[in-house]
């Protein structure tokens, strides 16, 4: 599932231009569109031009001239793209037409989702989110709370809400605690207060960096971080040498370093 990073990434692939207007709007598989007027949709949508994006977590959200908005969550296997004019192919579920270039979402799985609303101001839906990882609100006493509140739930489960830690998915929440140098099991409520400070200084980190190069060009991270060892048969913490280990914790595939990230005990 595309994470915080992959998400800003396709966000820059539909470009902004007051001059260039959506000249048709194709849209297909009811899953995506469920609880939206799709008609609707294409009727603000034709005429209109894209003004500006943004992405927050793992939602997108672009508006329109005519007060039109529209946003899209990518799901398992979402992606968006632009291209030259031409035919869509069975998994392009919506497709904005412009003069020589199509915007396009595509999703062969169809876990993704696309929201529309004509309002003034931002849909309520997107005002409401919770505070971003990079925000002045992501505070250490916010991260402190959370923590709390879900206590007795296993860190990469915690880490994985959407709620507290919106745009990290499974590949960054193992780099996270990888980094942080605690356990995927360890309880949420069980982190000393250096423990929390450490989480939440490493979390912000990785996402800065993440977007900086993954959301950038989608170029490479880091080559000492995990990700490049983590599904690499025979791989090796990049730290200590030691043999990778992996596990179930909260329903997903987890990576971790059994020297590094010790149940119950500081780094």
């Amino acid at each position: 599932m595309p994470e915080l990073a992959e998400v800003e990434f396709f966000r820059k692939q539909w470009p902004c231009s007051r001059s260039r207007v959506i000249l048709a709007v194709e849209a297909t598989g009811r899953r995506i569109f469920r609880g939206v007027e799709v008609a609707a949709l294409q009727r603000a949508l034709t005429g209109a031009a894209l003004l500006e994006s943004k992405t927050h977590g793992k939602q997108m959200l672009f508006r329109f001239s005519g007060n039109a908005w529209l946003g899209v969550h990518l799901g398992m296997s979402g992606k968006l793209h632009a291209r030259p004019n031409q035919p869509a192919d069975k998994h392009d579920h919506l497709v904005l037409r412009r003069k020589d270039q199509d915007l396009v979402y595509t999703d062969p799985r169809m876990f993704g989702r696309i929201l529309f609303e004509i309002s003034p101001r931002a849909p309520v839906w997107w005002t409401r989110l919770p505070a971003p990882v990079l925000s002045r609100e992501f505070t250490l006493a916010r991260v402190s709370d959370f923590l709390a509140r879900h206590g007795r739930a296993p860190l990469k489960a915690v880490l994985l809400l959407q709620a507290g830690f919106p745009g990290i998915g499974n590949w960054m929440a193992d780099e996270i605690l990888w980094q942080a140098r605690l356990h995927p099991r360890r309880r949420a409520g069980s982190l000393k207060a250096a423990e929390q400070r450490r989480l939440h200084t490493v979390t912000r980190s990785i996402c800065r960096v993440a977007l900086r190069t993954i959301g950038k060009n989608w170029s490479d991270p880091p080559s000492r971080w995990l990700i490049h060892r983590r599904w690499r048969p025979g791989g090796h913490c990049p730290r200590e040498g030691a043999a990778l280990r992996h596990d179930t914790v909260g329903g997903r595939t987890t990576c971790l370093c059994p020297v590094c990230q010790k149940p119950g005990k500081k780094a």
